[in-house]
C-alpha cells in the first residue's frame, strides 16, 4: 500500500529479532538445540497471530457496535473499505473513557476495528475519519501478523533466557550464558519497539493517503495526546501486550518511557502529517 522504504527496515528488524532468537538458543542450550527454539518461536508466533483479534478486543471488554447506535463509525468505516477495494472489518467500542483506538485480526477478511467510547465522544466527524484511516491500513499492510510476531519472539527470548539464566548453559559457556541471558531480553524489547514505531509512520502515511486529509489524522493525534494524559489506562498485563496495537500509547507518560514507547512521538507523527499537507496548520 505504500512506495516507502519502511519495509526494508522492518524484514531486517525482523531478521535481528529472529537472530537474537537463535542466539539466545545457541548460548543456553548449544547448537543442537538451537531448531528447538525455532519451532518453539514459529508454534508462539502462529497461536497469537491467530487469536490476536480475540485476545484485544478481550482485553479492552470491547462489544460489537451497534450500527443504530454509532451509524458515523460504520459509514465511515464502509466509506473507506469500499475506496481501499477492502472487505469490511467488525467493529467494536470499548466501555472505558480513555480515547483510543486499534485493528486487529490476521487479515482483511477476519479484521477487527476497535474505538473506545472516549475517542467517540471527543474526535469531531473528520478527525474520527483520520483515525479510522489509520487503523485500516493498519489491516491492509498485514501489521498485526508484524507485531504478533514481534511481540511473540520476543516474550519467548525473554522468558528462554530467564529459565537459561537459572537452569541452563552455565556449565557449558558460564560467562556467555548469562550475558545473553541478560541482556537479551532488552535487545528483544528495543528491536520489538522499533518494528512497532516504524509500522505506526507507515500506517499514519497511508491512512493520510487513504483519507486524503492528513490534516484530519494530525488534529487527532494532539487531542489524543491531551486526551490520554487526561485518562490514561492502567499498565495491567493484558493491556501492555495490546498496547502496541493501539493508535496512541494508552498509558501516562510516567508509565512508559520515551525510549522504550511502542509508538513514535506525537509531535514527530504531527510534524510528518503537517509536511504531507505543505507544512504546519492551526486547527
Amino acid at each position: 500500500m505504500h512506495n516507502h522504504f519502511n519495509g526494508l527496515k522492518t524484514a531486517a528488524l525482523f531478521g535481528s529479532i529472529f537472530a537474537l532468537l537463535l542466539l539466545v538458543g545457541y548460548a543456553i542450550g548449544g547448537g543442537s538445540y538451537i531448531w528447538l527454539f525455532a519451532l518453539f518461536g514459529l508454534a508462539t508466533t502462529a497461536y497469537t497471530y491467530w487469536n490476536s483479534d480475540k485476545l484485544a478486543i478481550k482485553a479492552m471488554r470491547a462489544q460489537p457496535a451497534d450500527p443504530q447506535q454509532y451509524p458515523q463509525m460504520y459509514r465511515i468505516v464502509q466509506e473507506l473499505s469500499q475506496r481501499a477495494n477492502q472487505p469490511m472489518p467488525r467493529l467494536y467500542v470499548s466501555p472505558t473513557s480513555a480515547p483510543n483506538a486499534f485493528a486487529t485480526g490476521r487479515n482483511p477478511q477476519n479484521a477487527a476495528v476497535c474505538c473506545t467510547e472516549g475517542i467517540l465522544q471527543l474526535l469531531d466527524e473528520r478527525e474520527l475519519r483520520g483515525v479510522l484511516g489509520h487503523e485500516l491500513m493498519h489491516v491492509y499492510n498485514r501489521d498485526i501478523l508484524t507485531g504478533s510476531v514481534a511481540g511473540a519472539v520476543a516474550g519467548i527470548i525473554s522468558s528462554v533466557a530467564s529459565i537459561g539464566l537459572w537452569f541452563g548453559g552455565r556449565d557449558r559457556n558460564p560467562i556467555a550464558a548469562i550475558a545473553v541471558a541478560l541482556l537479551a531480553p532488552i535487545a528483544a524489547m528495543v528491536i520489538q519497539m522499533s518494528i512497532s514505531r516504524t509500522r505506526e509512520y507507515d500506517a499514519d502515511e497511508d491512512g493520510a493517503e487513504l483519507t486524503g486529509d492528513p490534516l484530519a489524522l494530525a488534529s487527532a493525534l494532539r487531542k489524543l495526546e491531551s486526551g490520554v494524559a487526561r485518562a490514561p489506562l492502567e499498565p495491567t498485563p493484558q493491556l501492555q501486550n495490546a498496547s502496541h496495537m493501539m493508535i496512541a500509547n494508552p498509558f501516562s507518560r510516567a508509565d512508559v518511557s520515551k525510549f522504550l514507547s511502542t509508538h513514535p512521538p506525537m509531535d514527530e507523527r504531527i510534524a510528518r502529517l503537517e509536511g504531507m499537507a505543505g507544512g504546519p496548520h492551526r486547527f
